[in-house]
């Protein structure tokens, strides 16, 4: 599968090892003077190392990696006693990272490691609201809005006053920039819609979006299309979401997104329900279609 993760670039790094004691995942070691990626499974590709290299050595590529492996880190760090466990319990809970934050306490509690008090703690304490990622762009930061607490003193999304409220749960939704290992995803199910849909109907969130994980895409002017597909294919394989919607425009253009679902299926081998909705471009709609 495609996904984020780290990668060193070995003529700047200088072997400084700043980098270890910051990837909590046991990731990296310091081999032959250089710091090296061991596993791809211990990378959650979320980069917190990043900023503690001076040599700016390390940064997020994309590219074909295992899937990430929660219990197999945790099964790692036990040994490292419990101030590694705390660290790394922190990291996933800075990062929203709700799901993988789960498998870690349910590996604690499972393997009666006594980490009672400081799992608490974790679960109380009130996640960080900075979530610009490594790569310094904020606008790619992944978010959970069902799971996201809300500071003290703060307004919840839910409480705003509003004539139509929003049925996003999550963020981002540009299919480029979504990690298909996201743990929204998991089980889902999936509304995948042109970029252009949401603009033509008023009550597209209610009609669409309400209880569905979102990922918007052109199959005209985007580009990657396999980068699309291996994604689509990971969600379906890996992350096991339940069906999915495609909403595409009434133009010939938009059929595309039905194309990749389907491309999709059969590299992960395995069939879904899938739904394709043909609106107008007055949002109007055309046709609805169950093809699995």
């Amino acid at each position: 599968m495609k996904r984020n993760i780290i990668h060193i670039d070995e003529v700047t790094c200088n072997g400084c090892g700043l980098c270890i004691p910051n990837c909590h995942e046991g990731a990296l070691q310091i081999i032959d003077g250089k710091a090296r990626l061991i596993s791809d499974l211990f990378c959650d590709g979320l980069g917190a190392c990043i900023g503690h290299c001076p040599q700016e050595a390390i940064t997020i590529e994309e590219r074909e990696a295992e899937p990430y492996n929660e219990r197999l880190v945790m099964e790692r760090i036990a040994a490292q006693g419990r101030n590694t466990i705390l660290a790394h319990l922190a990291h996933l809970k800075e990062h929203n990272e709700q799901v993988y934050l789960k498998e870690a306490v349910d590996y604690i509690l499972e393997n009666n490691i006594d980490m009672s008090e400081p799992i608490r703690n974790i679960r109380m304490e009130e996640p960080s609201h900075d979530h610009t990622p490594a790569c310094g762009c904020s606008g790619s930061a992944m978010q959970d809005f069902l799971n996201t607490e809300t500071l003290q003193g703060e307004t919840k999304a839910s409480d705003v006053v509003t004539e139509t409220p929003s049925e996003l749960t999550h963020w981002p939704i540009q299919l480029h920039l979504l990690n298909p290992a996201a743990g929204y995803l998991r089980e889902s199910d999936l509304l995948l819609a042109s970029d252009c849909s949401s603009f033509t109907m008023g009550n597209f969130h209610q009609r669409f979006i309400r209880g569905k994980t979102l990922a918007i895409a052109c199959p005209k002017l985007d580009q990657g299309k396999d980068i699309y597909i291996d994604k689509l294919a990971s969600m379906i394989r890996d992350s096991k979401v339940k069906s999915i919607t495609v909403v595409m425009m009434e133009v010939p253009c938009c059929g595309g997104l039905s194309t990749l679902v389907q491309q999709a299926m059969q590299k992960a081998g395995r069939t879904i329900p899938v739904k394709d909705v043909i609106m107008s471009i007055r949002g109007d709609i055309l046709k609805e279609m169950i093809r699995n």
